[in-house]
């Protein structure tokens, strides 16, 4: 009999040692990359800006490396407390379908609400993709499904698009909707974007620069300054516009009806400048997420604090937050932001009813 003892079976659960190893490597890799892209990038011969803020002092972020090492060492986001599982409403899309009277909003995910006013239906940055990303291996991932499938949607009249970057302007989605049935609709975008669309095949587009006005189906499509930037690539930052939109009836309209639709933005005067313009709004899309850290992030996003100064700034008189709890962009756990909302708005001493975090795929009537 022998006296070899049996060996030991090997054990296939990663040790705390293993995964800080991956982890080192993963985190190592990373920096290799960031800095490959910043040597590329100091190297191509950069355009001069075609665009910049009006009030922003200094540039847009900051070290992005230094970002990305504090979020792999302190481990950030955090998942949410609901483990992601957020609730989600389910429209009734045949009523959605028939209407052509009652105003409403609802929020698809992210930055993409349907809105129907005055029996137009529009679409503000539309992204079904299950990435914010140019690649489909790799990038920001979808927490939550749309709380509508294509098939769902009335017919769309309108497409807003605030900018060019991934989370808001979807090529696989804009090129879905340009086949809807019933023919394309009008995509309204920033100065630049037209060629983009045209080289996918997208031609029903029109352009706008700041404070230009374009008229729809009886409503005025202005495009607004706010603070923000572009880039699809690595060399064409500030190489098309950037803006919000407000949607108003005519000026001599009986009874008139406005809404907001703010895209993605830091804090600024521009709201002022809105505000003395095309205030009071009936309905504003205002963003309160992708915040954190604030040094990196305070110049093109802003907090649910910044969220509510712009309620205030152009007197809206409802105002949804959109820009949250569907993709992972920054530091914040995603089900954050309607908690510092809430804060801000007793510390405002505005009414909860007034600026409101809905579920996703809820509506709510203006």
């Amino acid at each position: 009999m022998s006296s070899t003892e049996p060996s030991k079976p090997v054990s296939t659960v990663p040790t705390a040692k293993s995964k800080t190893r991956r982890r080192l490597r993963f985190m190592l890799l990373l920096a290799l990359l960031v800095a490959a892209y910043g040597l590329i990038h100091a190297y191509l011969i950069s355009p001069p800006p075609l665009y910049k803020n009006n009030y922003l002092q200094g540039p847009i972020g900051g070290d992005f490396l230094k970002w990305q090492w504090e979020r792999l060492t302190q481990g950030l986001p955090k998942p949410p407390a609901n483990g992601y599982h957020f609730p989600i409403v389910k429209p009734e899309p045949g009523w959605l379908q028939a209407n052509k009277t009652v105003s409403t909003a609802t929020w698809i995910g992210h930055a993409t609400v349907l809105v129907q006013m005055r029996g137009v239906n529009i679409l503000t940055d539309p992204i079904w993709s299950e990435r914010a990303s140019p690649f489909a291996f790799m990038g920001p991932q979808r927490k939550v499904p749309p709380a509508l499938d294509y098939a769902q949607l009335p017919h769309i009249d309108v497409v807003l698009i605030s900018h060019n970057h991934y989370d808001h302007l979807d090529k696989e989605t804009v090129l879905k909707l340009n086949q809807q049935a019933g023919g394309a609709p009008l995509f309204l975008v920033p100065l630049g974007i037209k060629s983009w669309m045209a080289d996918i095949g997208i031609n029903n587009v029109q352009e706008l620069g700041w404070w230009d006005k374009t008229e729809v189906s009886g409503l005025d499509f202005n495009f607004v300054p706010v603070q923000h930037w572009s880039a699809r690539g690595l060399n064409d930052r500030f190489q098309t516009l950037w803006g919000g939109w407000a949607v108003t009836t005519p000026t001599n309209t009986a009874t008139p009806q406005s809404f907001f639709f703010a895209g993605d933005t830091g804090f600024s005067k521009d709201f002022e400048d809105i505000g003395k313009r095309f205030a009071p709004f009936d309905l504003a899309l205002l963003p309160i997420g992708a915040y954190a850290p604030r040094w990196f992030m305070k110049a093109q996003h802003v907090d649910p604090g910044e969220a509510v100064k712009i309620h205030n700034n152009i007197h809206a008189r409802r105002s949804i937050a959109i820009h949250w709890g569907t993709f992972e962009l920054a530091d914040e756990s995603l089900d954050e932001p309607p908690k510092a909302l809430a804060q801000e708005l007793r510390k405002a001493q505005i009414p909860a009813a007034d600026f409101v975090a809905i579920k996703h795929g809820e509506m709510v009537r203006f």
